[in-house]
Formats: structure tokens, sequence, C-alpha cells
């Protein structure tokens, strides 16, 4: 039951990125020297995954001629110009690409520096797919770049989720990625909705987990975001 297949999300309209998506989706964003996408790509493959299923909508055809050009890892194109369907619905439509088996789910806009091992790899090793219907990767609130709310999640001492009650800060914060069991979409609703619907029922009956990320986690979903991110980048580099 080790995932080898990811779904990255790609279709968003990258609105709080703009002036730097006026011409392409933020997927191709340059962070560094290359496509957010290709910083994603690159992970999912370092770290056994052999085929990416990765949904468009925005200026597609810019990130469909780019995805092209890859061969690791292998990629299919779930198509949403016709409807975008936020993350829920995104994965609900992918679903017969993705096969049988758990996948991986990955934000196109969230990348981090390693301290310890991959933080996919470490990922995929806890997955327990008798126990787990969703494993989360989170990251430290307060040690995060591009990122000013008040957390996500609560991490109980046997690894399970909890939300953050209204009103209150918690101390970890979604990093953007997950593994999914297909389980975890049954009886999904239609059209778009978010994944957090599929994580909350799955929250009720004690089957979300996390582990937290190793290293310094970075949302890049600001030009702003941009330039904090290579700063870090170029220093970790100089280190």
């Amino acid at each position: 039951m080790r995932p080898t297949t990811a779904f990255v999300l790609a279709a968003g309209l990258g609105q709080r990125m703009r002036p730097l998506t006026d011409d392409k989706p933020k997927p191709m964003v340059a962070l560094a020297g290359r496509p957010l996408i290709d910083h994603v790509l690159d992970r999912l493959a370092a770290s056994g995954i052999t085929d990416a299923v990765v949904n468009v909508h925005y200026k597609a055809d810019v990130l469909l001629a780019h995805l092209a050009q890859r061969t690791r890892p292998r990629i299919a194109i779930s198509d949403e110009r016709g409807e975008l369907l936020e993350t829920g619905g995104g994965v609900v439509k992918a679903r017969a690409l993705l096969g049988p088996r758990p996948f991986l789910i990955h934000n196109s806009d969230t990348v981090w520096l390693e301290r310890g091992a991959a933080n996919i790899s470490r990922l995929i090793e806890a997955w327990d797919p008798q126990r787990m219907d969703s494993l989360l990767l989170i990251a430290e609130r307060v040690r995060s770049i591009g990122y000013d709310g008040a957390g996500d999640f609560d991490l109980g001492a046997d690894g399970r989720l909890s939300r953050r009650r209204k009103g209150t800060e918690t101390p970890y914060v979604f990093a953007g990625v997950s593994i999914a069991h297909p389980r975890l979409l049954e009886g999904a609703p239609s059209g778009a909705f978010s994944l957090n619907v599929l994580w909350d029922r799955a929250i009720a009956n004690s089957r979300v987990f996390g582990i937290v990320l190793d290293g310094l986690w970075m949302h890049v979903g600001t030009p702003e975001a941009v330039i904090d991110a290579e700063e870090r980048i170029a220093h970790h580099d100089r280190a």
C-alpha cells in the first residue's frame, strides 16, 4: 500500500500572486530559477513517486506546454478548464486517473528546506492504511514563511489531528501535502468543494493523522512570499 502516485493541485486562479500570474498560472511562477511546479514534481520523483496527475484550469496551455517537456514522474492531466472544482472536487474528478491505491495530494505553492530525512519519504513511511484515511504533513506555525494565520490543527500524542477551536490558536498549520486512502472519497459531494469537508468527516471518526515537517516550511502564495522564500533558499544554499 506504499503510495506511488500523486495528485498535484495546479488549477487555482492565483489571484493573490498577481501581477506574477497575469500571463501564467501560479505553478509556473519562478522560485529560485525554477517554476514552482518543478520544485514539487522533482521532490515527488526523488521520493519514489512514479506517476503524477496534475489538474489544470487557469492559463492551462502555459502549464501543459511545460509539463510536456518532463519525463519524471509520468504525468497525466485532469482538465478542469470547463469548471474549477476546488481541492476536494478536483480530487474526485481525477479519481479514475489516480488508481485504486492510496495516493499523495500536493499543493503547488508549498515548498520547504529539508533539515533531516526527506519529508515526503517520512510521510510515506508513516502511512498506515489500517488506521488512517488521511495522513497530513503539518508544520510549526511560528517557524513558517508566508503564513500568518492562527494555525489549523492540534496534534495528539497518538498522532491524531483535531481542528483548531474557534477563537484559539494552534501550533500547527497544514503544510500542503497529504496521503489519502480511496475510502476518504466515499460519499463525497459532487461539484466544487474543499478537501476540508472530507478531512472533517474523517477527523470525526479519528481517522486523520499528522507528522511534523522537519525543516523550514514556506507557503509561496504571494509575490512577497516569493521574495522571502528566495532569500531563505539562497541563505540555505550558501550555508
